[in-house]
This record gives C-alpha cells, structure tokens and sequence, in this order.
C-alpha cells in the first residue's frame, strides 16, 4: 500500500511503521476509472474513501433531473455520505470518479474494529471530520456572502490548480451555475 495514507495520518499524529503495518489489513486498495460511480443513491452506505491520486465528487440528482455536485475529494480528502454512512442507511448521493483515481476503502465493519484496536485512528478521524466540517461551514458562508460570480472567482483564485482539472460542466454544478451562464462568467474575465 502507497504510503500517501499515512503521511496525512502523521500530520495529525505520529504514526509508526509498526502501527501503520497493524491498520492495514482494515484497508482496501482500489483504481477506480474515469466516470465509475463507487456508490449510487438508494444503496446503503458501506464504505468511506480516501483519496491517493485523482479526483472524486458526490452529488444527487434534483427533481428536475440535473445532476447537482456538492463536494469533491482530491489528494489526500475522504469522501462518503456521513449520515448514511454513520447509521448505515440508503444513501441520498452518489460517488463517482472524476478522473482516473486510486482509493484506500475502510468499509464501516472495518472501522468499527479499527477504532476498538486502535485509539489513534478515532483521533485522526476526529481530526478529519474537523476540518471536513470547516471546510463545509465556509462553504456554507460563501453562498450566502458571495453572488454567483463572486463564488466562481473566489473559487478560481483559492483552488485554481484544482480548477483545470475538472471539467467545466462539473464546476458549474458545484458552483450552483449552469454551464452557459459559467461560461458568460469566464469570457468577461478574459476579455
């Protein structure tokens, strides 16, 4: 297994070869391609992921049939649906990849004995689920602060390196645009 895991787990808290070697068989490995969902709204919610190389987003899809994009999970981000996942329930998203991306799988079974064994790892997730809510409670504020156009251009110019590399289409449903309206947004910045 890649060693990207746990270098994130040691920027929390100091983690040995030793410890690492124990977690390990909780953890799966998996490449994952471009456009292959990894959970599908109405299935129950078993796994979480972290991100080694690529490129994840959730998202459902509203009563008007257009896919709606809530989060994405680059390098060293885990992503799944917390509710669903915690209570073990249908999920309301779907996960699916990006662009061609490899994942560590910690299955909630799996989890539940990892953290019984060992006490670090429900620090480390504490630690994760810290910033995973910040992150969201920012978000939060920048919709109700920002106009449209603000949002996509405080976006650009905090996540620019990540902006290339998805697809426009997939921005403009994070950002809550259509994809003609983005692109209205865009040729007024470059002209």
């Amino acid at each position: 297994m890649s060693q990207v895991l746990k270098a994130h787990i040691n920027k929390f808290l100091p983690l040995n070869d030793e410890e690492y070697s124990a977690i390990l068989p909780y953890l799966k490995v998996q490449k994952v391609k471009k456009k292959q969902n990894l959970m599908t709204e109405g299935e129950i919610c078993k796994q979480h992921y972290f991100v080694e190389k690529g490129c994840l987003r959730k998202f459902f899809i509203n009563e008007k049939g257009v896919e709606q994009t809530t989060e994405f999970a680059i390098e060293n981000w885990w992503m799944t649906d917390h509710i669903a996942y915690e209570r073990q329930h249908a999920t309301l998203f779907n996960i699916q990849a990006v662009e061609h991306t490899e994942i560590v799988i910690l299955d909630y079974q799996s989890q539940e004995k990892l953290f019984e064994q060992f006490s670090f790892m429900e620090r480390y997730f504490r630690f994760v689920y810290q910033r995973a809510f910040a992150a969201t409670q920012m978000r939060i504020k920048f919709l109700f602060d920002y106009s449209k156009e603000e949002m996509y251009h405080h976006f650009i110019k905090t996540q620019g390196a990540f902006a290339q590399r998805i697809p426009q289409y997939l921005l403009a449903s994070y950002l809550g645009l259509t994809p003609e309206y983005l692109s209205e947004i865009r040729a007024k910045r470059f002209s």
